[in-house]
């Protein structure tokens, strides 16, 4: 059997791991069941890759986040591995095939979603496989008091009846210890190990600033800290408006966000990654697959609606161990603006009930139908059809999908329909004269059955890579076949994909996820306090004040955090300051309203003092509040 480390040095290059990897690896090699928790950038898919590799058969591996598996996937096949995703838009024939592939084509890896887990089929054959590690990612899902909760991961148990003597491994970039015990019973854990790595972040200084004017201090930063940069931003329309704010005044930026085509991300992303941007403005779509070691700003120019959120996008920077700067500027309309976001946004009951009627109504699907149909959606003519907002909307869209009534994937696509409407010898003696299209019709004739018959589904992305055009020129090319009355053609953009999951129910549907709804509702408004909690107590360290959300409370103050720095400024205490305080408190113990009274320091000042006193344990708090000199 491989070392692990011949594994890495293989497969990743490189000669050592990360803290806690090689002891978790090392426990699911041993049959264990782990928990791993992984601060962001803490290599947890590695955890489970290399044991999976060593041992003979396949690697079950659970995840909520298309964008996550495709990208892992991805990397596999780039490394010589064989790896596969079923995630949706595939038909009951290729999940037939991939299936049998993983049974007997040597597959490593298969990556598969809590939903897609639940299918008949998927099981069966699952049974069939030589598992030898079940991997759960982003495991605080499981949880109904995580704060992404699904209760389809409940159904992961299934994989431990279908190969009870398999082990299984859960990983979480964060979770509270009641999170940790809920995930250990969910996935039936026996005694399972439990890997943490402290959350903090030595080289990376958290900065809260006060501005009114965010795009001057943008600025100000991104010229003192030239490295590269991440904003984060509330939406769509702020990537672009910032963006092109900072290419105006000569720094170099890109933009992401949900919207975007796949080549569009993917050039967006390769422009920055190649340092060609210094700077990406982008929404919290910005995220899976994130590797790059030199960002050294990362700014966020709203309010994150967690501090989970925050902890795994401000984590980017510093990857390095350079150091790094996670900023959030701040001013007096965030709260209003973020609790409108977060808060006010949040679709009741009702409401949802609304969404997923229209919805079902909108793709003509029968009461007692629908399940696995698959459906191109364009959420803007959607909201615009039943005159709904579109922030509750888009949110009552992701609760459906978080609780598997529906998967809603993100991506923009080019649907079109053709069909041609002249006979065979007019349409040849056409094309004889436009050579163009006549590629276009050719390859339209040879992979669509039914096109002189019926409008038929094409598929331009697809055209275009055969014929070697852009698949803006070929519906440039079908639209002028259109406006001759060749064919006729219909073409519109979807910026999502929807895959009905249970059968329409209509208010039965709704009322079995209302408990869950609203329980996760509570907890997001728990979590923005949080973040309001943050970001207005700057006496506290910022860096203590994130990890004791975390449960580490032995953590030290960082000296580089904004509160940090404000405070050294403070500090700079003389020895007769110290000495003025301790000859008040000889004769008896003061309060700091009494001490401030008798001498000529203000209250920051003698707060300062005081605090500086009390750490050197010269001075101790009684239970009046009321300070004195410390006894030895």
């Amino acid at each position: 059997m491989k070392h692990p480390i011949e594994i890495l040095e293989h497969y990743w290059k490189f000669s050592e791991f990360k803290p806690q990897q090689e002891a978790i690896i090392e426990a699911v090699l041993a049959n264990e069941d782990c928990i791993a928790l992984l601060p962001t950038g803490g290599g947890k898919s590695i955890c489970f890759q290399i044991p999976a590799l060593i041992k003979d058969g396949i690697c079950i591996v659970v995840s909520p986040l298309i964008a996550l598996m495709q990208d892992q996937v991805n990397n596999l096949k780039e490394k010589g591995i064989k790896a596969m995703a079923l995630t949706s838009g595939y038909t009951y024939d290729d999940i037939d095939r991939m299936l049998d592939n993983c049974i007997y084509g040597n597959y490593k890896f298969l990556y598969l979603s809590p939903e897609r887990l639940q299918q008949d089929l998927v099981q069966e054959r699952i049974k069939q496989m030589n598992v030898n590690v079940i991997a759960v990612d982003e495991a605080h899902c499981i949880s109904q008091w995580g704060h992404d909760f699904r209760p389809a991961y409940r159904d992961i148990k299934t994989l431990r009846t279908l190969h009870p003597s398999v082990n299984v491994i859960g990983l979480t970039a964060s979770a509270t210890a009641k999170v940790v015990e809920d995930i250990s019973t969910q996935l039936d854990c026996i005694a399972p190990q439990i890997f943490k790595t402290s959350f903090q972040r030595p080289n990376l200084a958290y900065l809260t600033l006060d501005c009114e004017d965010k795009y001057f201090k943008t600025v100000q930063i991104l010229k003192k800290y030239a490295g590269t940069s991440i904003i984060y931003v509330r939406n769509r329309k702020a990537t672009l408006e910032i963006s092109g704010y900072l290419n105006k005044i000569g720094i170099t930026s890109g933009y992401y966000h949900g919207g975007l085509s796949p080549k569009e991300k993917d050039t967006q992303f390769e422009r920055w990654t190649a340092n060609e941007n210094q700077v990406m403005v982008a929404t919290n779509a910005f995220g899976m697959g994130i590797d790059k070691a030199n960002v050294q700003t990362v700014i966020h120019h709203n309010l994150p609606e967690s501090l989970e959120s925050y902890y795994q996008e401000a984590g980017r920077a510093g990857r390095n161990n350079e150091n790094a700067y996670a900023v959030i500027l701040r001013n007096t309309s965030d709260e209003k603006n973020s609790k409108s976001q977060y808060i006010n946004g949040l679709p009741d009951i009702a409401f949802l009930k609304n969404v997923y009627k229209r919805l079902c109504n909108y793709f003509q699907i029968s009461y007692g139908e629908g399940v696995d149909t698959v459906h191109n959606f364009n959420f803007k003519l959607f909201c615009s059809t039943y005159s709904l907002p579109s922030i509750l909307t888009y949110n009552a869209l992701k609760i459906l999908d978080r609780t598997s009534i529906i998967s809603l994937e993100e991506r923009f696509k080019n649907t079109a329909f053709l069909q041609i409407i002249i006979g065979n010898t007019a349409l040849f003696n056409y094309i004889e004269k436009h050579p163009k299209q006549a590629l276009i019709i050719k390859v339209v004739l040879r992979s669509h059955e039914g096109v002189f018959d019926h409008s038929t589904e094409i598929f331009t992305q697809t055209i275009a890579k055969k014929i070697n055009l852009s698949e803006d020129e070929v519906i440039s090319h079908l639209t002028a076949l259109n406006k001759a009355e060749i064919v006729q053609f219909e073409s519109s953009k979807t910026d999502a994909q929807i895959t009905f999951i249970e059968p329409r129910e209509d208010d039965k549907t709704i009322h079995r996820i209302s408990k869950i709804v609203s329980q996760q509702q509570d907890l997001k408004k728990a979590q923005l306090q949080s973040v309001f909690d943050y970001i207005k107590n700057d006496g506290i360290c910022k860096s203590q004040k994130l990890l004791s959300y975390f449960e580490e409370i032995d953590s030290k103050q960082c000296g580089i955090c904004s509160s940090c720095l404000e405070r050294s400024k403070k500090s700079v205490i003389s020895e007769s300051d110290s000495k003025t305080i301790l000859t008040l408190l000889k004769t008896d113990a003061l309060s700091s309203r009494k001490l401030e009274a008798l001498s000529t320091f203000n209250s920051e000042k003698l707060t300062t003092i005081l605090t500086n006193l009390l750490e050197k344990e010269l001075i101790e708090l009684t239970e009046r509040n009321t300070y004195k000199l410390k006894t030895s």
